[in-house]
C-alpha cells in the first residue's frame, strides 16, 4: 500500500518533471535556419578576416545532424598535411571550436582592444579528436542598453567584427533591435498619427533604448528620416550574417507603451499616464500605456509585429519588457496576468511559435513592488515554455533563487557586469566562475542558457572571455591557472611580471565580493566634486600598483602587441584614479582644517599635472578617444544640422544625460579630451572655489558651486570643439614619464 504522502510527493515529483519537459519542449523550434553550407562558408570567411592567408590551414565543415539534443558541439583533428579539420552542428559551434583551439594550443587571442594572432608555423597537431560541447541551449548577448551606450553609432564594419567576435565567443542568442523605428513610424502613420506627433515620441539616437521601453521621449531628437533609411539598411547586414552563423537573432515586440497621439486619435482608448521616470519630469517622461485588455493593444501590436516579420523575417522569439523601472497601474495579480497575456497574444497572433524573451530586472530592482504573487502572475500568465526569463545579474542579485525557478517559465543566467558603459577595472569574477553551476544545481532548475547582458561594452574584454568560455565547461575553472594562461595568450609572452600582474588583478579589482555590488565606476575624478565623495573600493590597492610596476617593467620587449599597449594604458589609467581618490581626500581634509596651502598644493599637483597626464596617456591609444566617439555619430548626418544633432547626442549622454543632468556621469567615460575639457575643468573649478572660500572666510556652499559647474558641463556639450580622433604620442614614453613620478606617490600613500 503507497502512503498518502509518498503519493504527494511523487505527484510533485511528476508534475515538474512533466512541466520541465514540456517547457524544455517548447523550445525546439528555436534553431539555426541557414543552411549547412551557407553555415559553413560563413565560418570559412570570418578565418580569413581574422586570420589572412593562414585561414586555409583550417577545413571548416558544419553538419546539423551531428547533435540529437540540440546542444552545439565540435569536433577538431589534425590531417596528415598539418591542417585542423572543424566539424560541427552550427556555424557558432564550429567558429567556437576553433577559437578554443587557437587560444590553447596556438597562443592566441581575440578581444575589442586587440588581437594577438601570432599563429605558429606548422599549427601544432592534436592528438586524437578534440571535442567541446555546450551544456546550454541557448548563450545570450546584449542589453536593450547596450545599442546606445556602445553600438548606436556602428558601421557595418564594426557589426561585421563584432558578429565574428560573438562567433568566436559562442553567442548564439542576440539581440537585434537596430532599425525598429523605421517600422513603428509606418505602424504609426497608418494609424493616423502625424510626423509631429511621431518627432515628439522619438528620442535622438542616443537615447533610444529608453524611449523602447517606455522611460523617454523626445529627449535629444527629432529623430532625422535619414536615421531611419540607413538603421534599416543595417539591420539587414546584421540579421544575414547573424543567420549565416546559425545564430537565433532576438527581434522586437510591443509592450504596450503608445504615443501621446494616440489619445487624440482613439480618445476612448483605455491609457493610463505614468509617473517620471528617474531624475526626468513629464516634460520628457511620463509615459503613455495601453491597457491591455483594450482591443487597440492587440491591433497594434500585431501590425508592429507583422511588419517586423515581414521586413526582418523571424526565428520566433521576440523581446518586450513591460513596467522598466515604473509600477504598473496596479498591483493585482489578475490584471498582471492579463498584461503578459495580452503581450504574448500580439506575438502569436502573427506567429503561433512565438516565444518571449523577458528581462527580470524589474523584479529585483523593485522588489517593494514585485513580491511572490506579482511575479508569478505576470510570468504564469504565458504558457509554461513560451517565456524565456533573463535573470539579468545573477552575479550579484540573482532572481531565480527567489521566484522558484521562475515559476516554471525557462531562464538564462545572464552576467550584466557593467553599468553605463563605465571605464574602470572590474569584475566578479568568483560569483561567475561559480554562479551558472549552482543555478544547474538549483532545486527544479528550469536553466537553459548563459548570458551575458553589459549596458555597455568595450571594456575589461577578460571578464567576458571567462564568462563566454563558461558556457562550453562542466564545471568551474581554477581562476589562477586560467588566467595565467590568459596573460600568455594576450600578448604572445611568457613573460613572468605578465602572470603575476595579472593574478594580482583577478584577486582584487576583478574579484569583487560584495552583495549586490553595481559596477558604476564611483571614482571621486569622474564624478562630479563634492565634500562628500565615496571613496571606498572593494579591494586593496597595493594590488594594482604591484600589477602597474610589473607591467610597466614587461613593457620595452612588448610595444609592438597592441593589447598589451591597451592593457599599460588601461591599468595605468586604473592607478591614476586610485591617486585622484587619494588627492582629492587631501584637498577635502586641508580644507576641513582650514589649511589653505596644503588645499592649494594637493589641488595643483591634481588639476594641473595629474589629470593632464592621464589626458596625454589616453590620447596615445586609439581606444580612449572622445574624438572616435563623437566623429562615428557626426558621419551618420547627411548635413550639417544632422552631425550637430548627434554631435550633442554623443556628448550629452556621457556627461550629463539629459537636459539638467537628470543622470549626471551615469555613463561617464575615462576618455582623451573628456578627461581636460569636462574632468579636469570641473576640478579646478572646484579647488577654486575651496581656496577663495578659505581666502574669505566664506562656507563652501555646494549648491553655489553645482550652478556654477553646470555651466562648465554644458559649455562642453555646445563647444564645437573637434577632438582628434587618431591617437597621437608615444605611450611608452607617457606611461614612463608617469609611472617615474606617481608610482612613488602611490606607496608612499600605502604606508
Amino acid at each position: 500500500k503507497v502512503s498518502r504522502s509518498w503519493r504527494g510527493s511523487f505527484l510533485t515529483i511528476f508534475f515538474v518533471f512533466v512541466v520541465a519537459a514540456s517547457a524544455d519542449g517548447a523550445l525546439e523550434h528555436l534553431r539555426a535556419k541557414a543552411g549547412d553550407q551557407t553555415q559553413s562558408r560563413a565560418v570559412t570567411e570570418l578565418l580569413r578576416r581574422l586570420l589572412g592567408d593562414r585561414a586555409r590551414d583550417f577545413i571548416v565543415s558544419v553538419n546539423g545532424s551531428l547533435s540529437s539534443d540540440g546542444l552545439d558541439m565540435c569536433e577538431l583533428r589534425s590531417t596528415k598535411n598539418n591542417k585542423v579539420v572543424a566539424v560541427g552542428n552550427t556555424g557558432v559551434a564550429v567558429a567556437t571550436g576553433i577559437y578554443n583551439y587557437l587560444k590553447y594550443f596556438c597562443n592566441c587571442h581575440v578581444s575589442w582592444s586587440g588581437d594577438q594572432l601570432d599563429l605558429p608555423r606548422p599549427l601544432p597537431p592534436l592528438t586524437g579528436v578534440l571535442r567541446i560541447q555546450s551544456q546550454y541551449r541557448f548563450r545570450y548577448y546584449q542589453n536593450v542598453c547596450t545599442q546606445s551606450y556602445s553600438t548606436v553609432w556602428w558601421d557595418w564594419p564594426r557589426w561585421q567584427r563584432e558578429i565574428d567576435w560573438m562567433a568566436l565567443n559562442g553567442i548564439n542568442l542576440p539581440l537585434a533591435f537596430t532599425g525598429q523605428e523605421a517600422l513603428w513610424q509606418e505602424v504609426y502613420m497608418s494609424l493616423g498619427l502625424n510626423q509631429t506627433e511621431i518627432n515628439q515620441f522619438f528620442t535622438g539616437p542616443a537615447f533610444l533604448a529608453w524611449n523602447r521601453m517606455g522611460n523617454l521621449f523626445e529627449w535629444g531628437g527629432p529623430l532625422p528620416q535619414s536615421w531611419h533609411i540607413k538603421q534599416l539598411s543595417l539591420q539587414f547586414k546584421i540579421l544575414d550574417r547573424m543567420r549565416a552563423f546559425g545564430m537565433i537573432p532576438v527581434l522586437p515586440a510591443f509592450s504596450g507603451i503608445v504615443p501621446q497621439g494616440i489619445t487624440r486619435l482613439f480618445p476612448q482608448a483605455n491609457v493610463t499616464k505614468l509617473g517620471p521616470w528617474s531624475h526626468f519630469n513629464c516634460s520628457y517622461s511620463c509615459a503613455y500605456v495601453l491597457d491591455p485588455r483594450d482591443p487597440l493593444f492587440q491591433r497594434i501590436g500585431s501590425l508592429f509585429l507583422s511588419q517586423v516579420v515581414r521586413e526582418f523575417g523571424t526565428d520566433h522569439i521576440y523581446n518586450t519588457d513591460t513596467f522598466n523601472e515604473m509600477n504598473p497601474a496596479s498591483s493585482d495579480p489578475a490584471y498582471l496576468a492579463s498584461v503578459s497575456r495580452a503581450v504574448f497574444t500580439t506575438m502569436t497572433s502573427v506567429d503561433p511559435k512565438a516565444v518571449w524573451l523577458m528581462q527580470a530586472w524589474l523584479f529585483v530592482n523593485d522588489p517593494e513592488f514585485w513580491k511572490p504573487p506579482q511575479v508569478e502572475a505576470l510570468l504564469r500568465g504565458v504558457p509554461l515554455g513560451r517565456m524565456i526569463v533573463l535573470d539579468l545579474f545573477a552575479e550579484s542579485m540573482p532572481a531565480y533563487s527567489f521566484t522558484q525557478s521562475f515559476y516554471g517559465q525557462p531562464f538564462i543566467w545572464c552576467m550584466l557586469h557593467n553599468f553605463g558603459g563605465n571605464s574602470g577595472l572590474f569584475g566578479t569574477v568568483e560569483r561567475i566562475n561559480l554562479g551558472p553551476f549552482e543555478a544547474l544545481r538549483f532545486h527544479n532548475s528550469t536553466l537553459v542558457g548563459l548570458g551575458m547582458a553589459p549596458e555597455g561594452i568595450e571594456q575589461n574584454p577578460v571578464v567576458y572571455e571567462l564568462m563566454s568560455e563558461l558556457a562550453w565547461r562542466k564545471e568551474p575553472v581554477n581562476l589562477v591557472k586560467w588566467v595565467s594562461l590568459y596573460a600568455s595568450r594576450r600578448y604572445g609572452s611568457m613573460d613572468d611580471n605578465l602572470t603575476v600582474a595579472w593574478r594580482l588583478l583577478f584577486r582584487s579589482a576583478y574579484n569583487c565580493t560584495i552583495p549586490g555590488y553595481k559596477n558604476h565606476n564611483r571614482s571621486p575624478l569622474v564624478r562630479r566634486p563634492s565634500l562628500k565623495m565615496q571613496t571606498d573600493i572593494w579591494y586593496d590597492p597595493a594590488d594594482i600598483y604591484e600589477a602597474w610596476r610589473l607591467l610597466f617593467e614587461a613593457a620595452p620587449s612588448l610595444l609592438s602587441v597592441e593589447t598589451f599597449r591597451y592593457d599599460l594604458v588601461d591599468v595605468t589609467r586604473q592607478a591614476l584614479q586610485l591617486l585622484t581618490a587619494e588627492f582629492y581626500q587631501e584637498i577635502r581634509d586641508a580644507y576641513q582644517a582650514q589649511k589653505l596651502s596644503e588645499v592649494l598644493t594637493a589641488g595643483g599637483v591634481l588639476v594641473y599635472d595629474l589629470l593632464p597626464e592621464l589626458d596625454r596617456l589616453l590620447s596615445s591609444d586609439a581606444h580612449f578617444l572622445l574624438g572616435a566617439w563623437i566623429e562615428q555619430a557626426r558621419s551618420l548626418g547627411l548635413d550639417e544640422q544632422e552631425a550637430q544633432l548627434y554631435d550633442l547626442n554623443a556628448r550629452n549622454q556621457i556627461t550629463l544625460w539629459g537636459p539638467d543632468g537628470n543622470i549626471l556621469d551615469y555613463a561617464s567615460k575615462e576618455w582623451a579630451g573628456l578627461m581636460e575639457d569636462y574632468y579636469s575643468q570641473r576640478w579646478g573649478l572646484f579647488v577654486n572655489m575651496l581656496v577663495e572660500c578659505l581666502d574669505r572666510s566664506r562656507p563652501f556652499k555646494q549648491d553655489t558651486f553645482n550652478q556654477a559647474v553646470f555651466q562648465v558641463e554644458k559649455g562642453f556639450i555646445y563647444n564645437q570643439r573637434k577632438y582628434p580622433s587618431k591617437p597621437s604620442g608615444d605611450t611608452y614614453d607617457i606611461a614612463r614619464r608617469i609611472f617615474l613620478k606617481y608610482y612613488p606617490h602611490a606607496l608612499k600613500r600605502l604606508k
